[in-house]
This record gives C-alpha cells, sequence and structure tokens, in this order.
C-alpha cells in the first residue's frame, strides 16, 4: 500500500499552522506573565501545588501512551489491518508526549532547575524513574518509527513493535504510580492506579487518533471506508468501558475501607466542583454518552457522532485529570486520623483553587504543540496511506 505525504499549500493548511502557532504563542505568554509576575497570580496555593497545566500535562502523557496502541495491535498482536495505520499511531504518539512534557517543563517554577533533575538521581523518587520511562519512550518509538517507514527495516519493524509497546506500558505504569506511591494523600495512596492509568491511556489514545484520523482524511480529499471506521469504533467502546470500570473498583474499593470514606463522601457527593466533574464530567459525559454514541442504532453509523463521542472521552479525560490531580490535593491532609485539626495554615481543611486564565493558556498549549507537530509531520514524511477505502482494507470487500 503506497503511503503518501500531503502537499501541505493550502489555505487551510497554512490557516491550521497559524491557529497551532497562536495558541502557542498564547502560552508561551502565559509562562512568561506566569514567571514574572510569580506563581500567586494562578489558582496554585501551598495545598495546590499541582494546578491546570499538571491536568493537561498529565492527560497528554497518558493519551500518548494509548495512542500507539494501534500500532501496537498490528505489531504484537499480528493484526495485518493496522499496519498501514501505525506510521501516524506511532507519529501522534510521540507528539502527544512532546505536548505533555512541555507543558510540564513550562509549569515548573524554575524551568532552569531541570538540568538538576537530569544530571542528579535520587533513585528512591518515583519521578526519577519517569525521567528515563519518557527518554526511552522518544528513543524507542523513534526508532520504530524509522523502521515502519524504512523499507529495508520494515521486517523488523514487529520486533521494535513489542519492545515499544512494553515500554509504553511501564511509561503508562509509572505515571500512574506517581499517584498510588503518595501515601500522604487519600485519595491517591493505591496500587489500582497503575493498571488504570494504562486502560484510560487506551480510551484516550485512541479518541485522539480517531479524530486525528478522521479530520486528516476528510480535509484532503481521501477514501476512508467504513470497515477501518468500525473496527476503531469498537475498540474504542472496549476501551471506555473498560476505563469506566477501572474508575468504578477504585471507587468502590476505597469505600471499602473506612480509612477512605470521608475521602470518597467528598469526591462523590460534597465536593462541590469536584463532584460535578466527576458525575458530570468524567462518568456521564466522558463515558455513558459516548457509549450511547457509539451503540445507539441511529448514531452508531454517523462519523459526526463518533467525532462528538471521541471529543466527549477527551473532555471527560481531562475531567478525570482534574477531579484525581486538584481534588486529590484539595482534601486535607490527615494528620492526626480519627481527630480533628484546626490550625492557621488551614489544617483540615478543604482548600480552594480557582483555575487561572494563563494556566489554561498554557494547557491549551500543550495540545496546540501536539497538534502542530502532527500536521507539519504528515506533509513532510509518508505517514498516512494514500486509500483507507473498504475495497483496500477489507479483505471481504465486494464491488457493488
Amino acid at each position: 500500500m503506497r503511503m503518501l505525504e500531503i502537499e501541505g499549500n493550502s489555505s487551510g493548511w497554512w490557516g491550521l499552522i497559524g491557529l497551532f502557532g497562536l495558541l502557542i504563542l498564547i502560552a508561551l505568554g502565559s509562562v512568561y506573565y506566569m514567571e514574572h509576575n510569580g506563581h500567586w497570580v494562578t489558582g496554585m496555593s501551598n495545598q495546590v501545588v499541582w494546578g491546570t497545566p499538571h491536568v493537561f500535562a498529565v492527560f497528554l502523557i497518558v493519551a500518548a501512551s494509548g495512542a500507539l496502541n494501534v500500532a501496537s495491535i498490528a505489531s504484537v498482536f499480528g493484526k495485518p489491518m493496522y499496519k498501514p495505520l501505525s506510521p501516524l499511531s506511532a507519529l501522534l504518539a510521540l507528539a502527544l508526549l512532546a505536548g505533555g512534557l512541555a507543558v510540564l517543563v513550562l509549569d515548573l517554577g524554575r524551568p532552569d532547575r531541570l538540568i538538576v533533575a537530569m544530571t542528579h538521581y535520587n533513585f528512591k523518587s518515583i519521578f526519577a524513574w519517569n525521567i528515563y520511562l519518557y527518554t526511552g519512550f522518544f528513543a524507542i518509538v523513534g526508532v520504530y518509527l524509522w523502521f515502519l517507514l524504512e523499507r529495508k527495516m520494515n521486517k523488523h519493524s514487529s520486533k521494535v513493535g513489542i519492545f515499544a509497546f512494553l515500554w509504553r506500558l511501564a511509561l503508562t505504569t509509572g505515571t500512574g504510580s506517581i499517584f498510588g506511591f503518595l501515601v500522604a494523600r487519600q485519595a491517591y495512596d493505591a496500587a489500582i492506579m497503575a493498571p488504570m492509568f494504562i486502560v484510560m491511556s487506551f480510551a484516550y489514545g485512541l479518541a485522539f487518533y480517531l479524530l486525528v484520523l478522521m479530520a486528516l482524511y476528510s480535509w484532503t480529499g481521501r477514501d476512508l471506508g467504513d470497515f477501518v471506521i468500525d473496527k476503531l469504533r469498537g475498540l474504542l467502546v472496549v476501551f471506555i468501558a473498560g476505563a469506566l470500570y477501572m474508575a468504578v473498583v477504585q471507587h468502590l474499593t476505597n469505600l471499602y475501607a473506612t480509612e477512605h470514606h470521608a475521602v470518597e463522601r467528598f469526591i462523590l457527593l460534597e465536593g462541590g466542583i469536584y463532584t460535578t466533574a466527576f458525575w458530570i464530567g468524567q462518568v456521564l459525559l466522558g463515558a455513558l454518552f459516548p457509549i450511547f454514541l457509539l451503540l445507539y442504532p441511529g448514531t452508531r453509523n454517523s462519523r459526526q457522532a463518533l467525532g462528538l463521542a471521541c471529543l466527549l472521552v477527551i473532555l471527560g479525560g481531562l475531567a478525570q485529570m482534574y477531579v484525581t490531580i486538584i481534588g486529590g490535593q484539595a482534601f486535607p491532609l490527615v494528620l492526626f486520623p480519627g481527630m480533628e485539626v484546626s490550625s492557621s495554615f488551614f489544617d483540615g481543611q478543604v482548600a480552594s483553587y480557582t483555575p487561572s486564565t494563563p494556566e489554561v493558556g498554557l494547557g491549551i498549549g500543550g495540545i496546540a504543540i501536539t497538534l502542530l507537530l502532527v500536521t507539519v509531520g504528515v506533509k513532510f514524511l509518508k505517514f498516512t496511506p494514500e486509500t483507507l477505502g473498504d475495497e483496500a482494507m477489507d479483505p471481504h470487500y465486494k464491488a457493488e
């Protein structure tokens, strides 16, 4: 199957480049504003030290692992239909990780201190482990992508693909373990965080991939058949249901343990914006409604409904990260179990947090970096097949 790069000379293509460039400039302006004035201009405080940029950053990093899933299905599980889809899958995975890490680095109070983190390692810290996992992901997926695109190396792509598959599982395990290892926070401190992040990554990454794939083939006037769409739609339903199942297990497990009753009451019933984000954002709009759109006979075959479902999964994922990251910090630390604590330092009180415009601007800039890298990448390298029509992809296709 012949792979093509896009021409990238139309006004629409340059318009996309301009839009993404503008969003990145706004993000850089947000960084300058926060660094010049100090982080007091954000919604963060001594209680909530990971704000909205971390929500976007962690979400993009988790989605990067899941975006590689399409390529993994071809290389690891030997499904030939997915092989033509693999190069774009690997490109999107690298772009998502680059966007997430860009937000993470720019959100540091002192970005120049990253050099210290890269040269002095505390191997008792999960953050030190993740530096290796992120850089290793770039290297391994980069080699994998080279093998996919280079005809002479293509015969070895499956071997590298298996290694990339295992590494991305390790990467998402490391990201989930950041929260699972934080015993001081009642909303974290759970072994289920690692596998839950892995399952969530499948849904987030595939939703991103489907949106990019449909937009790319629609805007370039190329054929994207129902056979490919139906396969990916079915996968997305399974992944969304799996992510919802893991969330249910997490909360049921916490409800079983008496020590977690207070934080569960906070998240599920009394948390205000966090409760709303959980039930409306994560559960209803991010899981149940997309599953309905993908399975209901009236919308099952609609690509507009599929696009809406993917967008809702992404927004629901951001809501889940908001509840997990910020809601987990807002709930007060349990300093003395079984006793009420109060002081002038807000001990025992729910921390207040309101996202500031610069924080949101920085987070959106991470998504813009991802999409800019993909847009430029498909112009200069052959990441996509000339056609993904049913006649080329469906082994049982019969011309009418």
